[in-house]
């Protein structure tokens, strides 16, 4: 019974996190989100994660404005072999400043990406939700310009993602790692 009523509860965190509606920043820039950002937070209410997060590392993501509006989004992380993990995604804008779509051709996921917050030299923080087969997970990134997060911005990080719906355990600040070269 008890086990019954903890996978319910859990379930029930997963649809409140996936349904809570975060607005995008106020004033959001395009522009100035433009360039290299360093992945350094990560956190999701997705089953996969609880298996793979004691081995993930630090990796970039790289944005690039569209003259339409959209941003070219570019993923790098080196694995431990020395070989580079990358994606891309051309994130389309919405009527929303801030807030951005695009389905993922990896993961075959349908994708409502918002900027939370942020400070354009410094940090910003990715609200995501991914839905695929009619369910849907949240994942929150912390994007920082530098490699390092101060303890105040890791303690954002870790606020916004636990009012989010984000179980305390599935949120990682992750380890710094060497980058891909670049291609």
């Amino acid at each position: 019974m008890r086990n019954t009523l903890l996978r319910m509860l859990a379930a029930l965190m997963c649809v409140l996190a996936a349904c809570a509606d975060v607005t995008p920043v106020q004033d959001f820039d395009l522009q100035k989100m433009a360039g290299k950002w360093y992945v350094v937070g990560f956190a999701t209410n997705a089953p996969w994660f609880v298996t793979h997060k004691a081995t993930m590392k630090m990796g970039t993501a790289v944005l690039v404005p569209t003259a339409g509006g959209d941003i070219d989004l570019s993923y790098a992380n080196l694995n431990a072999d020395g070989t580079c993990w990358r994606m891309t995604h051309l994130a389309k804008k919405t009527d929303t400043p801030g807030r951005f779509t695009f389905h993922s051709q990896v993961w075959n996921n349908d994708n409502d990406m918002r900027i939370a917050d942020v400070l354009y030299n410094e940090y910003t923080l990715v609200h995501t939700i991914k839905t695929k087969d009619g369910v849907s997970e949240v994942l929150n990134e912390l994007y920082s310009r530098t490699t390092e997060a101060s303890a105040a911005l890791q303690q954002k990080f870790t606020q916004f993602s636990l009012e989010t719906g984000i179980l305390a355990d599935n949120i990682a600040i992750l380890p710094q790692n060497a980058e891909c070269p670049e291609v």
